[in-house]
């Protein structure tokens, strides 16, 4: 069951880069942009991490949080924010709970070989929960840009 705009975000907690566990109700008051990847230190998500990165004050200025979810461990989340200083919260959803709840837990091929994984897709909720904008099938290139204007269009 994918989840649609104008509908409240299912709560979840999972283990945040932060050490804590985290729910997403915790963010309620801030817009939140959740954006779902595959995997740490591969090309397009550190690429896409690091745009997140490089606008994280933008996003700030517009009471926005940035949340970044993969099925890796949170070891591999540490290495990955301090090679490249995130500066926002990587949440290890290990057991894919979040990923099912958000519709983008897929089957993928990849040179022929079928597997399960994490379809990229950013998910923008607005103060109250309520996810305002679901950008599925996401490709990295002017992706952050095209989150940061409809928050400013729409949220700010």
């Amino acid at each position: 069951m994918a989840v649609t705009e104008q509908e409240k975000a299912p709560d979840f907690t999972l283990l945040a880069s932060n050490g804590q566990h985290v729910k997403l109700s915790d963010f309620q008051g801030k817009n939140v942009v959740l954006y779902f990847y595959p995997k740490d230190m591969t090309p397009g998500c550190t690429t896409q991490a690091c745009d997140f990165r490089d606008k994280h004050d933008e996003f700030k200025d517009l009471n926005a949080v940035i949340i970044g979810i993969s099925t890796d461990p949170m070891a591999r989340h540490e290495k990955f924010i301090d090679k490249y200083g995130l500066p926002f919260l990587l949440l290890a959803d290990e057991e894919h709970e979040a990923a099912e709840l958000f519709g983008v837990w897929k089957l993928k091929k990849n040179f022929g070989k079928e597997y399960m994984g994490i379809e990229r897709s950013t998910f923008i909720l607005d103060k109250e929960g309520k996810v305002v904008k679901a950008f599925r099938k996401v490709k990295v290139k002017d992706h952050i840009d095209e989150v940061l204007s409809y928050i400013r269009e729409n949220l700010s």
